[in-house]
C-alpha cells in the first residue's frame, strides 16, 4: 500500500515515516499543500495521512482540493487541533477520519487499516489462496502451515499481489503500489524480489502460485 504523508515537521514525519516503512507501507512526503496536490495528481496513492497546520496550503483545502478532483482514497486528518469545529471541518471537506496529536502510533495504525478495509474492502483481514495465508494484521505470511518469513518488501508485493489475485498486475502497477517516488522504472528490482518469493514461497510445491504472464506482467493463482 502507498500512502502520501504531508506533513512540515520534520521530526514528526520522520516519526511517522519510519513507523510506517516497517509496518511494509511504502511512502512518499509532502512537506507542504502545493506539494501535496502536486504529488496527488501525479501518483497513485492507497491513502493520504494529511495534516492541518500546513505551508501555503492548510490540510483543510488539501482535503477539498482532492475531493473535487475525483480522489476518493481515504484521507486520514492527523492534527494538533482538537477542538470539535476543527474535527467537523475536517469531515466536511472530505476527510475520513480525524486524529488528533500527540497519539500512539499503534492507533494510528489501527486507524489506517480500518480505512483501507473500509474501501471497497480493498485489505481484507485474512487473504487465503490455495495453502496460502496472510494475516494482513499481524502481517505474517504461512504456506501449508508453515510459517515463512519475508522481508518488509517482500511481504508489501505478496500482500499486493493477493489483494488482486485471479488479476495479471504490470510493472507500473506494482511499482506505483509498492515502491515510492525513488523507485528507478528501468531497474529489474520488481524481478529480483518476484524471484525472491518464488524461492520462499513456492519452492518445493506442486502448485505454483506466482505466475508470469510474458508481456503482462504477474498473477497470484492457484490454478
Amino acid at each position: 500500500m502507498r500512502v502520501l504523508l504531508v506533513e512540515d515537521d520534520r521530526r514528526i514525519a520522520a516519526f511517522v515515516a519510519k513507523g510506517l516503512r516497517e509496518n511494509s507501507y511504502a511512502l512518499d512526503i509532502a512537506r507542504d499543500g502545493d506539494e501535496a496536490t502536486y504529488m496527488a495528481s501525479v501518483n497513485s496513492y492507497d491513502l493520504f495521512v494529511l495534516d492541518v497546520n500546513l505551508p501555503k496550503k492548510d490540510g483543510f483545502e488539501v482535503c477539498r482540493e482532492l475531493r473535487e478532483s475525483g480522489n476518493t482514497k481515504p484521507i486520514l486528518m492527523l492534527t494538533a487541533r482538537d477542538a470539535v469545529e476543527d474535527r467537523i471541518s475536517g469531515l466536511d471537506t472530505g476527510a475520513d477520519d480525524y486524529l488528533t496529536k500527540p497519539f500512539e502510533f499503534r492507533e494510528l495504525l489501527a486507524r489506517l487499516r480500518a480505512l483501507l478495509r473500509r474501501q471497497n474492502e480493498i485489505r481484507p483481514p485474512k487473504i487465503v489462496i490455495a495453502d496460502l495465508e496472510i494475516d494482513t494484521i499481524s502481517r505474517t505470511v504461512r504456506r501449508g502451515g508453515r510459517k515463512i518469513e519475508l522481508t518488509t518488501k517482500e511481504y508489501s508485493l505478496i500482500e499486493f499481489l493477493a489483494i488482486n489475485k485471479g488479476k495479471v498486475v504490470g510493472r507500473d502497477e506494482i511499482s506505483e503500489h509498492v515502491w515510492d517516488d525513488t523507485f528507478d522504472p528501468f531497474s529489474n528490482l520488481i524481478e529480483v524480489y518476484i524471484k525472491r518469493l518464488r524461492t520462499k514461497l513456492d519452492a518445493g510445491h506442486d502448485v505454483q502460485l506466482i505466475q508470469t504472464r510474458r508481456g503482462a506482467g504477474y498473477i497470484l493463482n492457484d490454478v
